[in-house]
């Protein structure tokens, strides 16, 4: 008879111990986000049975169309963070500016700051492939008890203290890490409980799957081009598999599992690349250095680069880490 698997609550307990600052807000912080999570699954999982598919009708501030749930997520998301009085400010990759919180009931006590990508691949969901959150925490910079401001999100995201996803697809699944090793957690929709089934996840070294989007190839630099066709010449364990779903997190999630790499150059278009820096390449780098992979911008180590602006873009490298070295070497 198999013993029933940890629930994502009693992991957080059992591990709180181990994280360096013990007070419980980080694991409340997470029960939160485990919270808003699964309202937006319940959401998502309706889609096409209610009137919230589609666009509406505004843009975001990369000006980017919004979709109906891309604000549904974003507004659920800070509605759940605010309301429970665990952290002091909020950024969103769908606001213009961050959000200062401040709770008399805490008298602005709370120490963590959230950014958050409350929907990534919202453009996927008419078509009814999977979506996701990401998200990254912080402890604040500036003095307790005072407003936040920009100095409390413009940090580095080797400062990170927590990091974590959910991919709402075949199943719901919460990955994050706060320092020690990846955990992944699928959620129960009958009794509504997420359960450890993927404890300390882990890259392969290798891998045989590269995920792009070569629609862009005549605007990338000759570097990627190269390894482009490296990715696809037949030599050894190659040609790799070209994957690519148009949901970062959805990629990551595949890659993490069989072995991959991710890459969103920069292109003759978008100079600094596409993905936000903030919300998409600093969490998603402190989960795949958690899990033996490695991130970079081609050049650097993403957590190494030192955020100038709230919704600021990098060129992003991610996945298994020989193959991450591999394609450097192309740049």
């Amino acid at each position: 008879m198999t013993s029933t698997p940890k629930t994502l609550g009693e992991f957080i307990i059992e591990n709180q111990s181990s994280f360096k600052y013990t007070s419980g807000e980080l694991s409340r912080l997470i029960n939160s986000i485990r919270l808003a999570a699964k309202v937006v699954n319940h959401e998502v999982n309706k889609a096409g049975l209610v009137d919230i598919i589609g666009n509406a009708g505004d843009t975001n501030i990369q000006g980017e169309d919004q979709q109906k749930l891309d604000v549904y997520a974003n507004n659920k998301f800070i509605q759940t963070l605010t309301k429970r009085n665990i952290v002091c400010g909020i950024a969103s990759e769908e606001e213009d500016d961050f959000i200062s919180i401040n709770s008399q009931d805490t008298n602005n006590q709370n120490k963590y700051v959230v950014l958050i990508d409350p929907l990534d691949g919202s453009s996927n969901i008419d078509v009814n492939v999977s979506v996701g959150t990401i998200f990254s925490i912080y402890r604040r910079v500036t003095p307790v008890g005072t407003p936040v401001t920009i100095e409390d999100f413009l940090q580095k995201g080797s400062d990170q203290v927590a990091a974590g996803y959910v991919v709402y697809g075949t199943s719901t699944m919460l990955v994050y890490t706060t320092g020690h090793g990846v955990n992944g957690f699928t959620l129960n929709p009958a009794i509504g409980t997420f359960y450890l089934s993927h404890p300390n996840m882990t890259f392969p070294e290798n891998g045989n799957i590269y995920s792009v989007n070569e629609g862009n190839y005549i605007h990338f630099p000759q570097g990627v081009k190269n390894y482009i066709k490296y990715c696809q010449e037949e030599e050894g364990d190659r040609p790799y598999t070209s994957r690519y779903i148009g949901s970062l997190v959805s990629d990551f999630h595949r890659n993490m599992i069989k072995g991959g790499i991710y890459f969103y150059p920069q292109t003759s278009k978008d100079k600094n690349g596409k993905l936000r820096l903030l919300y998409e390449c600093n969490p998603m780098a402190f989960i795949a250095e958690q899990a033996n992979g490695k991130a970079s911008d081609g050049k650097n180590r993403i957590m190494d680069i030192k955020p100038t602006e709230l919704h600021e873009r990098v060129p992003f490298f991610c996945g298994s880490k020989n193959m991450v070295e591999k394609a450097e070497t192309f740049m």
